[in-house]
C-alpha cells in the first residue's frame, strides 16, 4: 500500500501535469518545488548525459517540418476499405477480363457485360474515380487514381489480347506472365521496318490464296483467307525461337492453311505447289498424297543464323498428327542430348472444332509433362475460324466457353488474340515463346479470326451460316486494314498495299522460294540428322547374323544380376532373377523374359538404343519381363539395361499413361525419327491396339506408300485364346493382316524365346526399316514345352518357317497341320498323346511377307502327304486364314486338298464363358486329328 501511495503521483491522468512541470525544470531547475527538483534529479542517466533537452522544442520543430510538406493523403478507416475493393477490382479483371476482350474480329457474339468488372459490384461508384489507390502489383507508380486503374486493366485485358493464366497453380508463373502483361499493357512497339515487314508478310499469304483462286478455280485448297494472321505469328515465332537457341522445330497442322505455311515458313516453291495443281507428281512414291497432307522440311535462314524447320507429314484426321510432331521431336532432342528442350520445340498448329472434339489432344496434352513423352513446352496454336464444318454454334461445338478450355488441366496459359490485329500477334507470339523457354511448358495461342470460304473451296456456307458470311462479305481483309491503318498514320502512303500485293502476285509466277533459305549442304549437323539413306530401297528378304556369342552372351547376363548393396528384391522377382542366372549357365531351359532382356541388352551394347513404352511395360503386363527391379525398403528403382556399360547406347523403358491413340502416335513420331533405335510399343492387352486404329491405318500401314515415311516401330501385342473373354484374347490379326501390301510391314508370331531374341536383333540390325508386328505370348511366357536353350541364340536365326520338331519318318506323314502362335503346342500335346506319327506340324513365323520360298522347302520332304490343314485358334472369319489361304494354296498346289479348322464364325473375338471356350477347342482339336 505504501509503494502504490509513494508512486501514485505518477498515475495516467497526471501526464499533462507532470509533463509540464518536467519542461520547466529543464528549461530552470530553480523554478520548481525543492521536492519535484530533487526527483527529477534521481532519474536515470540517458547516454551518459545528467540532463535531457526539453521535448516542446522539439515538438514544434516537426510540426514547423509537416507544414512546410504538401498535404498527405488522409489515411481514413473508409478508404482501407475501398483499397481492399479496388484490388479485387483488379483480381477480377485479370481473372475474368479476356471474357470482355475484343478478340472476335467478325463481333457477332458481344459478351454479356459482367458485373465483376463493374465499380458497383465493389461499392465503388464514379465519385471514386479520381481518388489515388496503391497499385504497387499493377505499375510502378506507388500511387494511381482509379480511372488510371481502370484504364490500365482494359487496355492489358479487355483489348485484342485476352490473356487466361489464373488457372494455374503456380504463383510465379502467375507473377511473372502478370508483370509481362500489365507492364506493357499487353501491346508491343515496333518501328516503321518493323511494322512494314509485318505488312509484307500479309501481303504475300493473302497474294498466295488469290493467286490459287484464280488460277486452279474450283480446286480445292483449304485457304487460309480469314486466318492470314497465321504468317506473321509463325514468322515471328521462327525468327524469335532461332534467336533464342533453337535449332530444330517441327510443326504439325491440318490442311486448312497448309499450302500458305508450306509456300510462306517453308520455303517450298510456288512452282512445285503448281505443278502439284496441274497433276504432275512424284512417281517415287506408290500412292502419294493430297498436296495439303505433304510435309516438307528446310533450313530457312533467319536473323540469327539458319533453323530447320520440318512440316509433319498428316492425314485428314484432325489433331492425330499432335504426338506424332511430339514423338519426332523427342528423338531429335534425345539426338542432340538435348534434356531442357533448349535445341528442338514443337509447334503444333490446330483447328478450335478440333482441339475442343478430339480426345487424343486431351491425351497429348496430358502426356507433355510426363518423364518419357516431355519435351520441354509446345506452342500451341488454334487457328479458330469460328466454325467446324458447318457447326458453329458454340452450344453444338463443345461444352466449354473456349474451345482451349481443355489446355487448362494442365496449367497452360492461353491467350486469345484478335486475328484482324498483327501487332497483337506479334506481342502474343513473343510472350508465348518467352514463357515456353522460361519454364519448359506448353502455352496456347487462340488465334480468333474467320474463314472467308466453305470448308473448302467448292462449299456454300451461305446454306448453313447466313449471317456469319453475310458479315464476313462486308470485312476487309486483314492486309487491307492494316494497310490502311498504317496509310492513316502517315507510314506509307495511300497505294502502296494494293503495290505490295500486285508485286507479291508478280513474284509467285517467278518461281523461287519466297523466304530466305539456307544452303541445307553448309548449314546441315550430320552429328545431329537421321541418316535415312541406308534404308531406301532396303530387300525385305534380306537376312542378317543375330547370334551372339556365348561368352558375351553370359557376361551380359552377369552384369544384369548385379544390383546395388542393400536393394532388396521381392520375393517372386528374386526367384525371377535366381533363374534368369541359372539359364546363363545353362542349368535351366530359357524362358521368354530372359531371352527378351538378353536382345536388348546385347542391342544397346553394340550401340543401338532401345525404348520400350507402354502401360505396365517395366515390370510386364504378365509378370514377366522385370526390366526395371523396385526396392522393397524404400521408394527406389534400378533398371540394369543402363548399367552395362559406361559406352553403351541408351536404354529407356516406360510405364505410360493410359493412353493407346496418342501414346502410339507418339512411338511413330519417335521412330520415324531415330531409324538407329530399336522404338518398341505394347499394348497391354493385344485388343486395346484398336484404341488406336488411326494411327495404325494412316500413319504404320500406309505412310510409306503416301508419304515415303520410313518407320521400323515395332508393336508387341499380347494375342491368345485362353479362355478370357472377348477383350483379353484377340490382337485382331486379321485386320493387320489386311492392311498388308507392298511389303509394307511384318507381320510375325513367334512360338520360342529364341525366336524373340533374333526377332528383335534383326528388326534392328537389318538395313529395313519397317514396322513389325508381333502378336505376342501370354500363357507362352510360362508354358513348360516353350523354352529355348542357350545353343539356339548363339546359332540360328529368325526362322520365319519352323519344321517339326519330333523325329517323324517324312514318308509316313499323310497329313500336314500349318499353323502359327500358341494353338501349336495344343496341337503337339493332343498328337503326342494320340501317338500320332502320320501328322506332321509346320509352323508359320512370319505371317508377312509370306515366306512362301521357305515353306515349299519345308513341304518338300511330305512327299506322300494327301491332307493339308490350315489351323487357329481364331474364328474361321477372323485371323490369318482368310489372308493366307490363296497362298497356302499356291504352296502346295492347286491339285493337292486344304482344309482350315477353326473356331466357328463369329461377330465377337472370342467367348466369355471358360467351359464354352474349352469345348470349342475340344472340337477344333477333334476336327484336326480325324
Amino acid at each position: 500500500m505504501e509503494a502504490q501511495w509513494a508512486g501514485s503521483l505518477l498515475f495516467g491522468s497526471n501526464a499533462d501535469y507532470l509533463e509540464t512541470l518536467y519542461e520547466a525544470y529543464l528549461r530552470a531547475p530553480d523554478s520548481v518545488d525543492a521536492r519535484w527538483r530533487a526527483y527529477f534529479e534521481q532519474l536515470p542517466q540517458v547516454n551518459g548525459h545528467t540532463r535531457e533537452t526539453a521535448h516542446s522544442a522539439i515538438r514544434a520543430a516537426f510540426v514547423q517540418h509537416g507544414r512546410s510538406l504538401r498535404p498527405a493523403t488522409v489515411i481514413t478507416q473508409d478508404h482501407e476499405s475501398k483499397q481492399l475493393r479496388v484490388q479485387k477490382l483488379i483480381a477480377a479483371y485479370r481473372s475474368l477480363g479476356h471474357t470482355c476482350a475484343d478478340i472476335d474480329p467478325l463481333q457477332l457474339y458481344q459478351p454479356p457485360a459482367l458485373e465483376e468488372l463493374t465499380l458497383e459490384y465493389y461499392g465503388l461508384d464514379a465519385a471514386d474515380l479520381d481518388t489515388r489507390f496503391r497499385t504497387a502489383s499493377l505499375t510502378d507508380d506507388s500511387h494511381d487514381t482509379l480511372r488510371e486503374i481502370i484504364e490500365r486493366l482494359q487496355e492489358t485485358y479487355c483489348g485484342p489480347v485476352g490473356a487466361e493464366y489464373m488457372h494455374i497453380a503456380s504463383m510465379p508463373k502467375k507473377r511473372w506472365l502478370q508483370q509481362q502483361l500489365e507492364s506493357s499493357r499487353a501491346r508491343v512497339e515496333l518501328d516503321r521496318d518493323q511494322r512494314l515487314y509485318l505488312l509484307q508478310r500479309l501481303t504475300a499469304a493473302e497474294a498466295l490464296e488469290r493467286h490459287l483462286h484464280s488460277k486452279y478455280i474450283g480446286q480445292k485448297r483449304f485457304s487460309l483467307e480469314g486466318g492470314e494472321g497465321l504468317i506473321p505469328l509463325l514468322d515471328t515465332l521462327i525468327e524469335k525461337a532461332a534467336a533464342e537457341g533453337i535449332r530444330e522445330t517441327v510443326i504439325g497442322m491440318a490442311h486448312r492453311g497448309r499450302l500458305n505455311v508450306l509456300i510462306n515458313i517453308m520455303g517450298k516453291s510456288p512452282q512445285e505447289l503448281f505443278h502439284e495443281f496441274e497433276g504432275l507428281h512424284d512417281d517415287k512414291l506408290r500412292a502419294g498424297d493430297v498436296k495439303y497432307h505433304l510435309g516438307f522440311s528446310s533450313d530457312r535462314l533467319t536473323a540469327a543464323g539458319p533453323i530447320h524447320l520440318a512440316l509433319a507429314f498428316n492425314p485428314s484426321h484432325l489433331e492425330i498428327v499432335g504426338p506424332v510432331v511430339e514423338g519426332s521431336v523427342r528423338a531429335r532432342q534425345d539426338r542432340r542430348g538435348d534434356r531442357e528442350g533448349r535445341e528442338v520445340m514443337p509447334i503444333v498448329i490446330h483447328g478450335d472444332a478440333a482441339f475442343a472434339g478430339q480426345g487424343v489432344v486431351m491425351e497429348t496434352l496430358n502426356m507433355s509433362q510426363t518423364r518419357g513423352f516431355a519435351t520441354k513446352g509446345t506452342v500451341h496454336i488454334v487457328v479458330n475460324n469460328q466454325i467446324g464444318f458447318t457447326t458453329s454454334m458454340s452450344a453444338d461445338a463443345r461444352s466449354s466457353q473456349y474451345c482451349t478450355d481443355i489446355a487448362k488441366m494442365i496449367g497452360a496459359p492461353i491467350l486469345h488474340v484478335n486475328g484482324d490485329h498483327p501487332e497483337a500477334l506479334v506481342f502474343v507470339t513473343r510472350l508465348a515463346l518467352d514463357y515456353r523457354m522460361r519454364y519448359g511448358e506448353d502455352v496456347i495461342i487462340d488465334l480468333v479470326c474467320y474463314r472467308r470460304h466453305g470448308h473448302n473451296e467448292a462449299d456454300e456456307p451461305r446454306a448453313t451460316q447466313p449471317v456469319m458470311y453475310h458479315r464476313i462479305q462486308e470485312l476487309p481483309t486483314t492486309r487491307e486494314r492494316y494497310a490502311a491503318a498504317l496509310a492513316k498514320s502517315g507510314l506509307i502512303e495511300p497505294d502502296t498495299g494494293e503495290r505490295m500485293l500486285e508485286e507479291a502476285r508478280a513474284r509467285l509466277e517467278s518461281g523461287p522460294p519466297l523466304v530466305s533459305m539456307s544452303d541445307i549442304h553448309t548449314h546441315a549437323d550430320p552429328a545431329h540428322t537421321a541418316n535415312w539413306a541406308p534404308y531406301y530401297n532396303a530387300d525385305p528378304n534380306s537376312e542378317c547374323d543375330t547370334a551372339v556369342p556365348l561368352d558375351r552372351l553370359q557376361s551380359l547376363a552377369a552384369r544384369l544380376q548385379v544390383i546395388p548393396e542393400g536393394f532388396e528384391l521381392q520375393g517372386r522377382v528374386a526367384k525371377i532373377m535366381e533363374d534368369r542366372r541359372k539359364m546363363a549357365a545353362g542349368a535351366l531351359p530359357m524362358d521368354w523374359g530372359f531371352a527378351e532382356i538378353m536382345a536388348y541388352a546385347t542391342l544397346v551394347t553394340e550401340g543401338h538404343p532401345v525404348r520400350l513404352c507402354g502401360q505396365d511395360t517395366g515390370r510386364g503386363t504378365f509378370f514377366h519381363r522385370h526390366a526395371v527391379l523396385h526396392n522393397q525398403l524404400r521408394r527406389e528403382a534400378y533398371v540394369p539395361l543402363r548399367q552395362l556399360d559406361p559406352e553403351q547406347a541408351d536404354f529407356l523403358v516406360i510405364d505410360s499413361l493410359l493412353s493407346e491413340e496418342a501414346v502410339l502416335a507418339f512411338e511413330y513420331g519417335y521412330a520415324t525419327a531415330s531409324p538407329e533405335a530399336l522404338v518398341i510399343w505394347e499394348a497391354q492387352f493385344g485388343d486395346f491396339a484398336n484404341g488406336a486404329q488411326v494411327v495404325i491405318d494412316q500413319f504404320l500401314s500406309s505412310g510409306e506408300e503416301k508419304w515415303g515415311r520410313l518407320c521400323g516401330l515395332t508393336l508387341l501385342l499380347p494375342h491368345g485364346y485362353e479362355g478370357q473373354g472377348a477383350e483379353h484374347s484377340s490382337a485382331r490379326l486379321e485386320r493387320f493382316l489386311q492392311l498388308c501390301a507392298n511389303d509394307n510391314m511384318q507381320v510375325c508370331y513367334p512360338t520360342t524365346p529364341a525366336q524373340v531374341f533374333h526377332m528383335l536383333r534383326r528388326q534392328i540390325l537389318r538395313r529395313l526399316r519397317k514396322p513389325l508386328i508381333v502378336m505376342s505370348p501370354k500363357s507362352l511366357l510360362r508354358h513348360k514345352q516353350a523354352v529355348s536353350s542357350l545353343d539356339d541364340l548363339t546359332g540360328g536365326s529368325f526362322q520365319e518357317v519352323i519344321q517339326e520338331t519330333d523325329a517323324l519318318v517324312s514318308k509316313e506323314v499323310g497329313t500336314v497341320v500349318l499353323c502359327s502362335g500358341r494353338v501349336y503346342y495344343d496341337l503337339l500335346e493332343r498328337r503326342r498323346n494320340d501317338e500320332r506319327h502320320d501328322l506332321a506340324i509346320l509352323r508359320i513365323e512370319q505371317l508377312y511377307p509370306f515366306p512362301e520360298r521357305e515353306l515349299k522347302q519345308a513341304l518338300r520332304r511330305y512327299t506322300n502327304a494327301e491332307r493339308f490343314v490350315w489351323c487357329q485358334e481364331e474364328p474361321i472369319n477372323q485371323g490369318a486364314w482368310i489372308s493366307v489361304r490363296d497362298k497356302l494354296q499356291r504352296v502346295i498346289g492347286g491339285e493337292r486338298r486344304l482344309d482350315c479348322v477353326a473356331r466357328p464364325e463369329a461377330a465377337a473375338p472370342a467367348v466369355g464363358y471358360f467351359e464354352l471356350h474349352t469345348r470349342q477347342l475340344h472340337d477344333l482339336l477333334n476336327a484336326v486329328f480325324v
